[in-house]
């Protein structure tokens, strides 16, 4: 320690004076406090400090102390409003700049909006019902050989389990089934309604909004309820409860009560009608006797107060195990093979697709996940746009810095202005965005199949507008404020400013992140529309094309079916007419109880089922790989089984044809021997993009759709006035509708094909924004080098010279673009679509389209700037200023 330090007071002491001292009586203070400590050292050093702490508390007394600062208030009305009038200056001297500036801007606010009206729309789906939280479908999951099988058709008797033994778990067990297509009559109207049978509890569970009757009308078994559409087309705008109609033109049954038209995005929006769980055990009293093995029913429940949806899982998990363990249904060793589960309400339109292990596919979540990816980009580009174009200007407003710095502005006054002009763009991009949703959105609801409207009477609206804004206006004009208050004023005054190469880095940067992004959107939305086409072109296993499928839905279809058949086959247009238990199109029925021949006991075999009349074979076109169809002159066919190869490779028998397989415990309770007389190629009746179901075709049972061919060389608008006029004349009090399989089928696109639609809309609307950056850019490049434009023109340079000149640079940027977006989305396509059981692969031809189109397009946008420059007059390029 040095002696000079040995003399000096203690440091914390000494500090703590000096902060709260005086500062223009600090330093005489202080140099009598040293003094003194110094002069009693003698006395000892430990005396001394101790003395000298007393000192300087002492002292912290008014008129020692440092007054605060008074805090000044200071009206920044004056300040702000003179940033906005000189941003609109600026704004409206340079037009051509301001219109692509706020036009692309405003373009990519539009977008993002919508995006982001679709995005909530379909994350809230079902969010009209109050319950959704603690309301789920049941499921069951079958572990076999390291899969596991999904279902959510399920027993008859579990809905019984379920309210008895799981009673103080569930609040409400609501089962349903039935209903489709329905003919509500009155005296002088017949309508086609679609409808269901549900538990009394739905209108509670599903928090339905009655608008007449009450929350018990589901109670009385001759009653129905119908949805205030249903209701004003069959009444008019009046109460219609107490009013008796007519179901399928057999049965009596009066209005209870009327609710709420549900909202598109709820699962069942489509309900014109439900009708009584009870009702429908009446009239189908085969339910009654159906067992553990025969699955056809929804169950839905909402769990307990105080439950969790994972709690109530649990403890419905043996529900199916317990019920039947001593009926000899299931063995010991499938106790956590098969299991009941939950589906939650939330989960239902985004998340209830099962892959093999049980887990849920993230096919549908990722799209909504894809298309927001795409508004968040879209938005991106736009700002890239405002920041390139901001910034590129600079030399422009290098002088205005200048001289700002240079009377007095601190750089955090001309970052507020700058910040200031990026929120006044934002703005008015703000406002043309409102009107472009407003008028565009009615096309984008047709294009998405939403009912989405503008919510600008809803405060959330415009506080989350707010806040987009605020981060709009920062994320866009965070880089032209900090950059261009960054000139030095004295290099700019003395005019020794220079941009240099690398300040136009940035710029280059962020056309490269724009372009990048265009093209990852252009390939995606290829790789989008490559696998709709394959998955269209798949073979179907039947003739779709000319096959009507049309609802069995009153008891005259039964009386008179001879006469129907006759009548059809007589008009010269049906070549052949069948019935099934089902449509074509979909899987409605999953049974088991199945055993054959080298079956393993352990193993609880579970297929689809479809029903089908003899005729049914010729009617759909099937195609045999082995054995025969059914026949009418066959009796024997009654036990007879024809399966698809999917049910012969899921079964592990060779040379199927001629095995038996018995059959325990189906719908209606027998147990028979059916002998397989043919296997036919898959046909394909469930998603397109899944693997066809293992599928059981049999002859008994009642079949509730008929088939109805046309005969090939006949067109619609020929073939269905016969038809309708056949069954107008044979059921006058049944409205003819018929479904066409064709239609069908296309239906299970809708949503791929509308993902598909929005990518190409909006990949489209990318690369517009991007090419309006790259056009203002190409603009302010050619204004910049018009003197060199002009002695280059003197001294011999072509057009074609100065206009590679010019292009170059951007085609370069647009190159290194397409070199990163091509592994990028490979990467990420590769990884999607694998995710899928059926898909095409990923051909290097749609990203070399992707890139020649983005490079194309750059060239055309550059373009039209450098031959205008390139052809400009030298003369008045080169005249002094």
């Amino acid at each position: 320690m040095k002696p000079s330090e040995k003399r000096m007071p203690p440091a914390i002491p000494l500090k703590f004076f000096r902060w709260y001292c005086n500062p223009q009586m600090r330093d005489h203070i202080e140099g009598d406090l040293i003094e003194l400590y110094r002069e009693r050292l003698a006395e000892g050093k430990f005396l001394a400090d101790v003395r000298f702490m007393i000192d300087v508390v002492l002292l912290c007394r008014s008129g020692i102390i440092k007054r605060g600062r008074k805090r000044q208030h200071i009206n920044t009305y004056g300040m702000y409003k003179s940033y906005f009038k000189i941003g609109w200056r600026n704004l409206a001297k340079n037009k051509g700049y301001s219109v692509i500036n706020i036009g692309g801007l405003a373009l990519g606010i539009a977008v993002a909006m919508m995006i982001g009206l679709w995005v909530a729309d379909e994350l809230t789906f079902n969010h009209y019902h109050a319950n959704y939280p603690g309301v789920a479908q049941v499921k069951k999951e079958l572990k076999w050989e390291g899969k596991t099988y999904t279902n959510t058709y399920l027993q008859y008797p579990l809905i019984n389990e379920l309210k008895t033994t799981y009673g103080a778990d569930l609040k409400y067990v609501v089962p349903q089934m039935g209903g489709g297509e329905t003919v509500l009559s009155t005296a002088d109207k017949k309508l086609t309604k679609r409808g269901t049978f549900m538990g009394e509890d739905m209108i509670d569970m599903f928090s339905l909004k009655m608008r007449y009757g009450n929350r018990d009308a589901l109670k009385d078994i001759n009653a129905i309820i119908v949805s205030n559409s249903t209701a004003i087309a069959l009444f008019g705008d009046i109460d219609p409860v107490g009013k008796i109609i007519k179901l399928n033109g057999t049965r009596d049954v009066t209005i209870n009560g009327v609710y709420e038209d549900l909202p598109n995005n709820s699962t069942f929006h489509d309900l014109d009608f439900v009708g009584p769980w009870a009702a429908h055990e009446r009239d189908n009293a085969w339910m009654l006797n159906a067992n553990w093995e025969n699955h056809f029913l929804a169950i839905y429940v909402q769990v307990g107060d105080g439950l969790t949806l994972e709690q109530a899982a649990a403890k419905i998990e043996p529900a199916e195990y317990n019920a039947t363990r001593n009926l000899g249904y299931m063995k010991e060793s499938m106790k956590y093979n098969a299991r009941n589960s939950l589906i939650p309400m939330n989960d239902w339109h985004l998340r209830s697709n099962f892959d093999d292990q049980g887990k849920v596919e993230a096919g549908p979540v990722e799209l909504i996940w894809f298309i927001g990816a795409i508004g968040v980009f879209v938005l991106l580009l736009a700002c890239i746009n405002f920041m390139n174009l901001s910034t590129a200007r600079s030399e422009k407003r290098a002088k205005e810095v200048g001289i700002r710095k240079s009377i007095g502005s601190v750089r955090s006054e001309l970052i507020k202005q700058f910040f200031s002009e990026s929120y006044l763009v934002v703005i008015l991009a703000f406002i043309i965005a409102l009107a472009i949703d407003y008028m565009f959105l009615p096309a984008f609801n047709q294009l998405s199949g939403k009912e989405m409207t503008l919510p600008i009477g809803k405060p959330l609206f415009w506080m989350a507008s707010l806040a987009f804004l605020f981060v709009t206006g920062l994320m866009a004009g965070s880089y032209p404020a900090l950059y261009l208050s960054s000139f030095n004023a004295v290099s700019i005054l003395r005019k020794t400013y220079r941009t240099g190469k690398l300040n136009s880095l940035p710029r280059k940067v962020l056309v490269v992140v724009q372009f990048t992004v265009s093209v990852i959107l252009i390939a995606s939305t290829g790789i989008i529309y490559n696998q709709l086409m394959f998955v269209k072109d798949r073979p179907v296993g039947y003739d779709r094309e000319g096959l009507l499928m049309i609802n069995k839905n009153h008891r005259f279809f039964d009386e008179k079916a001879d006469a129907i058949r006759s009548e059809l086959l007589s008009t010269g247009v049906v070549s052949e007419v069948a019935e099934s238990g089902g449509d074509v199109t979909s899987v409605w029925s999953g049974n088991g109880g199945f055993s054959w021949e080298g079956k393993d006991p352990l193993f609880e075999a579970s297929f689809a089922t479809l029903n089908v009349g003899s005729d049914f074979g010729r009617a759909v076109g099937w195609k045999f790989v082995d054995g025969r169809g059914f026949s009418r002159d066959i009796k024997s066919d009654t036990g007879a089984f024809v399966l698809n190869e999917a049910a012969v490779k899921y079964m592990n028998i060779k040379d199927p044809v001629g095995k038996v397989v018995h059959w325990e415990n189906n719908a209606w309770n027998s147990h028979y021997d059916y002998k397989i007389v043919g296997v036919i190629k898959d046909m394909l009746m469930d998603s397109p993009f899944e693997e066809v179901q293992p599928t059981i075709y049999f002859t008994k049972g009642y079949k509730n759709v008929l088939l109805v061919r046309i005969t090939p060389g006949n067109t619609l608008v020929e073939a269905l006035p016969k038809i309708e006029k056949v069954f107008n004349a044979i059921i006058p009090d049944i409205p003819f509708s018929a479904r066409f399989a064709d239609t069908e089928f296309a239906a299970k696109f809708k949503t791929e094909e509308r993902i598909g639609k929005l990518a190409g809309t909006f990949a489209c609307l990318a690369i517009l924004i991007s090419c309006l950056g790259l056009f203002g850019l190409a603009a302010y490049v050619a204004e910049q080098r018009t003197k060199e434009i002009g002695i280059r023109k003197v001294l011999g340079a072509t057009v074609a010279g100065l206009w590679g000149m010019l292009s170059g640079e951007f085609i370069v940027l647009v190159t290194i673009s397409c070199a990163l977006a091509i592994p990028i989305s490979w990467y990420i396509l590769d990884e999607s679509i694998d995710k899928y059981k059926y898909h095409t692969a990923i051909g290097w031809q749609i990203f070399a389209l992707s890139a020649g189109g983005a490079i194309l397009i750059t060239i055309a946008t550059v373009s039209l700037q450098a031959v205008k420059a390139a052809l400009a007059n030298p003369v008045n390029s080169l005249r002094s200023e």
